[in-house]
């Protein structure tokens, strides 16, 4: 025991050396990490590389964004700037860090700003953390900057902080990857000082930036964060150093918790007394149980018992870990030493003094030999009793005859044996065959044969080889001692045989459990569905623990089946008021529990953290109680990982529910806006001109009341369009559209469009150019029309007044395609695929008419509807859209044109 200390660091761990193998030949990442903008982080690092360069190290710039600081520009200044590469986006020119010309130049270093920074489209790496992982990996050492905001794993926690959602983002392995992290720390109002004084932004932007993110409350909870984050990787360098150096703990450089758990009655307890210890210290927690050989002979209630505080454990946030261990104490010294906990909390003894002397005290030799661990002994308390409510059936323990035949064969062969080595070996000698057999006896059928064949061995060694033979009389005192020897020896044989066989039995279901509850967790992973996990827990508790299984879930302020295997899902009143009991009180309800027992099946809750979730309801063909107290354990372990997944796909759903009605909100808003503006103003226009001939029509020239007239009439045409158009829009997005199909020339179709659209055309230039020896497509001519005329008028509305509009048309051997174009401003690449969503508009420029952005979407509908294609895109030479159709030509007509 006195090496128990240092057994766990006697040597390095190989994860830890395997760590600093993978270091080798990568470059060296030192972070300097702020809480927010302005904190100096960019300065601090360019301070950093000014200091390696005066030490004669190979210092360059990569990219630094000084953003108009006069001291950080004088900074950058005796550096080596590494050219920038440009990138032409959009008609903008937008200069990028040049990861290239970087690994061809190879400095010992590079400073490369804004770690995450999203590069511009046409970069290698879309971001600029991949391009330093890059740098990293040809040997380069890198220093770079990141605010805590864009941390992964503390995105959803910013936003809630600052109401802002970080759209740049840096995965946490990246900060894991580190090989040095630097805090740059500065008060609030020391930064909102700097803020006002125009060190960070500019006044207005300043000004602004106070008011709504660096409020005092925003960067106090921003700053925690950076030095909580920078703690927790200080901390992981400091273990993995310790492991990988032998270095025996713990280090206190920081708190860390250890829990042991065993069977005892105060498991609960210990949990949550760990727990709140952990809350105080604001340190990680563990609860460390050891197996020993004993562990297989626990009772059902002392299994219940512990089974009960890992999972209290796991659901309080601890992170549970279960070891073998010979002996307990030095096990638990070397865990602790080797993870640097630094307190170890552990439950008073119960044992009586006579078995402490005899075993000895656990808990005596952690406070020996635990050095710089801290030990807590906790008291007991009042006993907890272990009660699920639910009656367990009893394990099945039959009796084999097969075992004692067997162990009666291998006493056959023993004698037989001792037959033939009796003229060659001392009888003493002989029992050693016997022996032979009574250990394999125990090792194939367990501790009962095992002493049967002790027993069975005994009168047939003493009946055929101790004087007088064939007898079972002992004449001889030494054939005395010798029977009773092998006796004893036998015996104790049988016990050690029996206790390794039903530990390697123990062993084995452990496995095939582990690897089926693994399975089923991989499965669940991988279900995107509710009712894919719902089917798929159903089959695996029904086979794993061989009963009817049927799950029932909330739904209408009731409980409805939804899930069962094998299929049922009738339910009699008594099961439905089990199934209500167990949903409403978060307890077992059902037959053999406390509650309800008359019911046919037993209902027990799905629950997670946050409540019950569900319920599941199970029944076999016996009478009396379903589950055996390990089948009990095994339905928890399968149960939560169900609870889990069912609540990962219902926050899912409530994700989606969300996005559903923020675009419906969204859509909402678009048709009120089109409906208060698009609608109104050609109703005012016909209003207007309909009154001003009601009132002044006598004295109105006939010049005068032609154009009222005109207007009228316009107007409402136009006003119908916007009518048709949301028809439509409502007809393809209930589902109801079905085509009118038949053979037409598209040459027709084209110029029934062209003809409708003379008004709107007319203050440009048509340009048609449709070849006569275009095949027949099948279309509705209606739909493919009305699509056409949307794609003028949308080209007409953007093009300016006298440029050309055109309309061309070709085909191959399977399509035909149509193109109208435009010279209008174009479409911007990111909206080639929105130009289409319902009321979106591109842009609206002083020129445009109004509408009401669903012309586009109806004619995708329409197009589609019809097994056609539209897509939008801009022209190669100059500037204008370009709206495409393609229409599959039909079969029998291509192998008509195949023919000629």
């Amino acid at each position: 025991m006195p090496d128990a200390k240092h057994e766990g660091a006697s040597r390095p761990s190989p994860d830890a050396l395997l760590e600093y193998a993978r270091q080798e030949g990568r470059g060296r990442l030192k972070i300097f990490l702020g809480a927010a903008p302005g904190v100096g982080k960019t300065y601090e690092m360019l301070m950093s590389g000014r200091s390696r360069k005066a030490d004669g190290i190979d210092v360059a710039i990569g990219v630094v964004e000084t953003h108009g600081r006069k001291e950080t520009e004088a900074l950058v200044e005796g550096f080596e700037m590494i050219p920038r590469r440009v990138f032409d986006y959009r008609g903008q020119q937008l200069d990028e860090m040049d990861l290239d010309a970087i690994l061809a130049r190879k400095p010992r270093l590079v400073l490369v700003d804004e770690l995450a920074h999203t590069n511009a489209p046409g970069s290698r790496h879309p971001k600029r953390y991949l391009d330093v992982l890059e740098i990293l990996a040809s040997g380069i050492d890198v220093f770079s900057t990141l605010n805590i905001q864009h941390v992964e794993s503390l995105n959803d926690i910013v936003a809630q902080i600052t109401r802002i959602r970080v759209r740049e983002t840096v995965p946490d392995s990246v900060i894991d990857r580190a090989d040095d992290i630097e805090i740059i720390d500065i008060t609030p109002q020391d930064l909102i000082k700097r803020l006002h004084d125009g060190k960070v932004y500019l006044p207005t932007t300043a000004r602004r930036a106070v008011e709504n993110y660096f409020s005092p409350g925003n960067l106090t909870a921003l700053r925690e964060l950076a030095l909580r984050r920078t703690a927790q990787r200080v901390d992981d360098q400091l273990l993995n150093h310790m492991q990988a150096h032998a270095i025996a703990g713990p280090w206190a450089a920081g708190e860390r918790i250890l829990v042991c758990l065993d069977h005892g009655r105060n498991g609960a307890a210990l949990v949550r007394y760990a727990r709140r210890q952990a809350d105080r210290l604001r340190a990680p927690l563990t609860a460390l149980h050891l197996e020993t050989p004993g562990s297989a002979n626990l009772g059902e209630a002392d299994k219940d018992r512990l089974s009960a505080a890992m999972r209290l454990a796991e659901q309080l946030g601890a992170e549970t870990v279960t070891l073998p261990a010979s002996r307990v104490s030095r096990e638990i010294i070397a865990y602790a030493n080797a993870h640097n906990f630094n307190h170890l909390i552990i439950g008073k003894s119960t044992k009586p003094r006579w078995r402490e002397l005899w075993d000895g005290s656990i808990t005596h030799d952690l406070i020996r030999y635990s050095g710089a661990i801290s030990v807590h002994v906790m008291s007991g308390g009042s006993e907890e009793a272990v009660s699920t409510g639910v009656r367990t059936a009893p394990p099945t323990r039959r009796l084999n005859p097969k075992h004692y035949i067997r162990a009666s064969l291998f006493m056959t062969a023993a004698v037989a044996i001792g037959t033939l080595l009796d003229r060659a070996l001392d009888v003493q000698n002989l029992a050693l065959v016997f022996l032979m057999g009574v250990l394999a006896s125990a090792i194939r059928g367990g501790l009962g044969p095992g002493l049967y064949a002790s027993f069975i061995g005994a009168l047939a060694f003493n009946f055929f080889f101790l004087e007088p033979r064939y007898t079972f009389t002992i004449r001889d005192p030494e054939s005395v001692v010798a029977l009773l020897s092998f006796l004893g020896t036998a015996v104790v044989a049988s016990n050690l045989a029996a206790s390794v066989q039903r530990q390697a039995i123990a062993a084995r279901q452990r496995a095939r459990t582990t690897e089926d509850l693994y399975l089923f967790s991989k499965k669940l992973a991988g279900t995107g569905t509710l009712d894919d996990v719902l089917w798929a827990t159903a089959f695996q508790i029904a086979s794993m623990l061989k009963v009817r299984v049927v799950i029932l879930l909330p739904e209408n302020d009731t409980l409805a089946v939804r899930a069962g295997y094998p299929p049922d899902d009738t339910l009699v009143d008594a099961d439905i008021a089990a199934a209500k009991w167990t949903w409403e009180h978060n307890r077992p309800a059902g037959r053999a529990a406390d509650t309800l027992p008359g019911a046919k099946r037993l209902y027990l809750p799905l629950r997670t953290g946050r409540g019950a979730i569900g319920v599941v309801g199970l029944d076999n063909e016996r009478q009396g109680p379903l589950l055996t107290p390990d089948q009990q354990r095994l339905f928890d372990a399968l149960a939560d990982q169900a609870a889990l997944a069912i609540e990962r796909i219902q926050l899912v759903a409530d994700v989606d529910k969300a996005k559903l009605a923020a675009e419906t909100d969204k859509l909402r808003t678009a048709l009120l806006t089109s409906l208060s503006h698009d609608l109104k103003t050609p109703l005012s226009a016909v209003l207007g001109s309909a009154s001003t001939l009601k009132d002044f029509g006598a004295n109105l020239t006939d010049h005068s009341r032609d154009e009222l007239l005109t207007t009228v009439i316009e107007e409402s045409e136009r006003l119908n369009r916007f009518i048709v158009n949301l028809l439509d829009m409502t007809r393809i997005g209930s589902g109801a559209m079905e085509p009118n199909f038949a053979l037409h020339y598209v040459g027709d179709i084209v110029g029934t469009a062209l003809k409708r659209a003379q008004k709107i055309t007319a203050d440009h230039k048509l340009k048609v150019a449709i070849p006569s020896e275009m095949p027949m497509i099948r279309s509705d001519p209606v739909l493919l029309e009305q699509a056409l005329f949307n794609l003028i008028d949308n080209a007409a509305k953007y093009a300016p007044e006298g440029t050309t509009i055109e309309v061309l048309g070709w085909s191959d051997a399977k399509y035909v395609t149509l193109a109208v174009l435009d010279e209008g401003p174009g479409i911007p690449d990111a909206d080639l695929e929105r130009v289409f969503d319902t009321f979106y508009r591109v842009r609206k420029i002083d020129h445009v008419k109004a509408g009401t952005g669903l012309g586009l979407s109806i004619s995708r509908g329409f197009i589609e509807a019809m097994g056609g294609r539209l897509t939008a895109g801009n022209r190669p030479a100059g500037e204008g859209a370009i709206f495409t159709i393609r229409m599959p030509i039909p079969a029998q007509l291509q192998i008509d044109g195949d023919m000629r």
